[in-house]
């Protein structure tokens, strides 16, 4: 019988002593984003397409996501620009004129329920995490 009882008390006391983890109630927070490449120019890639790939690196497992689902954009000068369109997926092209060197960004919320976030400012960031790349549209001949 005493055999019986410690069998029935030894898992129970276990499963208390494990307890609950208090941050698992926090939710996985993205700490940063990288772009990749960092650096590109049009010419060298095949139709002037570069395909950037955005990493997001978070506090908890997966700790590295890629590609990291979010939004692109592109900017020069801290300002909005037409210069250069990129896709969802992140595929950068210079417009027809476009020279110079612009700032390709992505980025996402850094919690889950981020996504009302109102502060995104014209080169990615605000209130969401960023990350940014540099692409150089050359002078056409």
């Amino acid at each position: 019988m005493e055999k019986l009882r410690l069998a029935l008390v030894f898992p129970v006391l276990i499963a208390l002593s494990c307890g609950t983890n208090s941050s698992s109630n926090t939710p996985r927070q993205l700490l940063s984003v990288t772009v990749s490449p960092t650096t590109a120019n049009a010419a060298n890639y095949p139709n002037g397409q570069v395909p950037f790939t955005a990493t997001g690196n978070y506090n908890s497992a997966p700790y590295t996501v890629t590609p990291l689902p979010g939004t692109w954009g592109v900017c020069y000068n801290n300002a909005s620009t037409t210069a250069i369109t990129v896709t969802g997926e992140g595929v950068a092209q210079c417009a027809e004129g476009a020279v110079g060197t612009y700032t390709v960004w992505a980025d996402a919320p850094p919690f889950p329920d981020g996504a009302n976030c109102l502060a995104i400012t014209a080169c990615g960031g605000g209130c969401f995490d960023a990350g940014t790349a540099q692409l150089t549209c050359p002078a056409t001949k």
